[in-house]
């Protein structure tokens, strides 16, 4: 993987949710499994990858049923 996706310091952030949903950008989705295996690996949680777009920071999935959305990208957000 060619991106720092800070991967560790996710468990403590999804610590007692129980549903959450990971967005990447096009370039991020084959890391998909990997993600989600390390994630239900180190939390209780169950881990869904959004498979729709995600054009920025600004593209949020319009969804309801997650305790918490994360959305990856290729850069920070400043």
């Amino acid at each position: 993987m060619d991106y720092d996706l800070e991967l560790k310091k996710l468990p403590e952030i999804i610590k007692g949710k129980k549903k959450v949903l990971i967005q990447l950008p096009d370039g991020l989705k084959p890391q998909a499994e990997q993600i989600v295996n390390f994630l239900e690996k180190k939390t209780e949680s169950e881990i869904f990858v959004w498979a729709g777009s995600c054009f920025g920071a600004c593209d949020i999935p319009n969804v309801k049923g997650y305790d918490l959305i994360i959305q990856f990208g290729h850069s920070s957000l400043r």
